[in-house]
């Protein structure tokens, strides 16, 4: 237990960067759902969902294979040197092939006009992806709260632009306070919205500004570039850019697709709008996942010599899950509330929220039970379960979006994120068996589940009214209700859960004197 309160302390603490830094983040979601048309958010969407593709290439995989070899060197510093020179040599070359080839990819993707953006997005990629090994390299020295804090300078730019581009300056130009102002309100082009142009133009400043603050870490680079160790990380890492790019059409071709397999493109983006709004609300689960895996990896590894190691990962799994099921009831029973954070033309999509959170769920626990290839160096298996996840949400998303449009890729999600859980856990028990403790794992994903359908039930049986005059009681008869529902949730995973919470918090808080 004092191992798992550890990873929770270091997952505390970089959540302040990605959890508290990316909830900031998510606050601006509110902002653009009520400022762009559902058209332009589809827009911005569908280039979010593209950039990852290609990030897989920028990064190629040396990320992972920089904490394996890492941990296994005695000269960190020489892995360090060697990782990077070859992410910053091949980010540079990446990025002015996209700048020079941008207006056929423009053309290809069905976006001419917007070769601009594709210029931005490649010194985004190349600025992120320098940094990478960096903050990787913060992660492995435990310096947690400076890595949160460049994590979180980036996020503050970011939002302190958008402030002032979305809200100061238009209510400037709107009170004739500034007329110079005014041409930054105004569309770049007949095919355009400068909505879009600016939110990427901030994105692009937001990474860029990071770059001064890692000088220390450049100068390491002058230990020289030892090409034979990157041969073996190379050989270790290939399989995880297959890896990559099966994830990211798990994680984000639906939207690619929405727009291939609906004929009409205005209706297309405007459903991809739609979706990735109420997507938006998945991201509490979201957000804890990756402030997990930025505390879990290196832990996960640097346990792994230890003889307890899959007893500890047993138990993180269990705990990891009390914590995701929690953030799925508290969304579910309270989404009355949560509704209010995308604009009112979005919320017709609702009904994907809790089809998504239970797919994050299910994609959390294959990122704990992925543990076994990491350690095993059987990166290309890994692979494999990758790819079949990414098979399924191609089938799924080809048969369903033509009938069912948003609804059936959220169903795809789930089932790919299910059966990767499934197929890792699999294959995981034959080359690194683990005793999870599927008892107690199954029995919160059931109890989670029931409390959320018997809310819905009795929302369905007594609380919905034709009359507007009664909307009002009945969303807080709602609210009154499930926050009954969650106290009982609560309650019983306290239950469950009693011996190891007496261990985990200090005594008085049992002393009935």
């Amino acid at each position: 237990m004092s191992l798992v309160k550890k990873l929770a302390d270091q997952t505390a603490i970089y959540g302040l960067s990605s959890i508290v830094g990316r909830f900031l983040n998510y606050l601006l979601v509110p902002l653009y759902t009520n400022i762009f048309t559902r058209a332009e958010y589809g827009v911005t969407s569908w280039f979010y969902a593209i950039v990852p593709f290609i990030a897989v290439f920028f990064t190629y995989g040396m990320e992972t294979a920089f904490f394996r070899f890492a941990q296994k060197s005695e000269d960190k510093e020489r892995v360090f040197a060697t990782t990077m020179i070859s992410m910053t040599v091949s980010s540079v070359i990446l990025s002015l092939l996209i700048i020079l080839f941008a207006t056929p990819i423009a053309d290809f993707t069905k976006n001419s006009g917007r070769e601009s953006f594709f210029v931005y997005f490649s010194i985004i990629l190349a600025a992120d992806t320098i940094t990478t090994i960096p903050f990787a390299w913060l992660r492995l020295q435990n310096e947690a709260m400076r890595f949160a804090m460049l994590r979180l300078l980036g996020i503050g730019v970011n939002i302190g632009l958008n402030l002032i581009v979305y809200l100061l300056i238009p209510f400037l130009v709107h009170h004739g306070l500034f007329a110079p102002l005014e041409s930054v309100t105004q569309n770049s082009a007949p095919s355009d919205s400068a909505n879009i142009k600016w939110m990427i133009m901030i994105n692009m400043v937001s990474s860029l500004v990071v770059l001064p603050f890692f000088a220390k870490e450049f100068k390491m680079m002058r230990l020289g570039f030892d090409a034979l160790l990157w041969k073996e990380m190379f050989h270790y890492a290939y399989p995880v850019i297959l890896m990559g790019l099966a994830g990211m059409i798990n994680e984000t071709l639906d939207r690619v697709l929405l727009k291939e397999l609906i004929p009409n493109q205005t209706f297309a983006e405007e459903q991809i709008g739609i979706y990735s709004a109420n997507y938006k609300l998945s991201i509490l689960i979201t957000l804890f996942i990756q402030a997990f895996r930025f505390a879990a990896e290196p832990f996960f590894f640097a346990r792994a010599k230890e003889g307890d190691a899959k007893q500890t990962y047993a138990t993180v799994m269990q705990y990891f899950t009390i914590v995701c099921t929690t953030i799925f009831l508290v969304v579910m029973l309270y989404i009355d509330i949560f509704k209010y954070f995308i604009g009112e033309k979005f919320r017709e999509g609702l009904a994907v929220v809790p089809i998504l959170l239970i797919a994050n769920i299910f994609l959390g626990m294959y990122y704990n039970l992925s543990i076994w290839y990491k350690l095993t160096d059987k990166t290309r298996l890994g692979a494999l379960v990758s790819f079949g996840g990414a098979i399924i949400t191609l089938i799924l998303n080809w048969l369903w979006i033509p009938t069912y449009s948003y609804m059936g890729s959220a169903w795809a999600t789930l089932i790919c994120y299910f059966s990767m859980a499934i197929m890792s856990y699999w294959l995981g028990q034959k080359y690194y068996p683990v005793a999870y403790p599927l008892r107690r794992i199954t029995s919160y994903l059931a109890l989670s589940l029931t409390v959320f359908i018997v809310s819905e039930m009795l929302k369905d049986a007594f609380l919905t009214t034709p009359s507007p005059k009664e909307s009002s009681w009945t969303v807080y008869t709602t609210l009154l209700i499930n926050t009954i529902l969650f106290g009982t949730y609560l309650f019983v995973v306290y239950k469950m859960e009693e011996n190891a919470i007496k261990k985990w918090l200090p005594a008085r808080f049992f002393d009935k004197n």
